[in-house]
């Protein structure tokens, strides 16, 4: 059976995954802080990932050009 864990197990990596992820949050404008974040709402939330996933498309198609 696959493992379906969202675990990051090399810590460069969830060093890097955090890092992205702060500059995200500032590019969309969202108050991230290092830590406990249960104060944002799912839009603002949201808008983290949405980004994120934005920038990772935008990473993949300038490779395959």
């Amino acid at each position: 059976m696959a493992n379906t864990s969202n675990k990051i197990l090399n810590p460069n990596a969830r060093e890097a995954m955090d890092r992205f992820k702060m500059e995200a949050a500032g590019e969309v404008n969202v108050p991230l802080k290092q830590g406990y974040n249960g104060d944002l709402t799912s839009r603002q939330a949201g808008s983290i990932g949405g980004q994120m996933v934005k920038k990772m498309i935008d990473s993949y198609e300038k490779t395959i050009k």
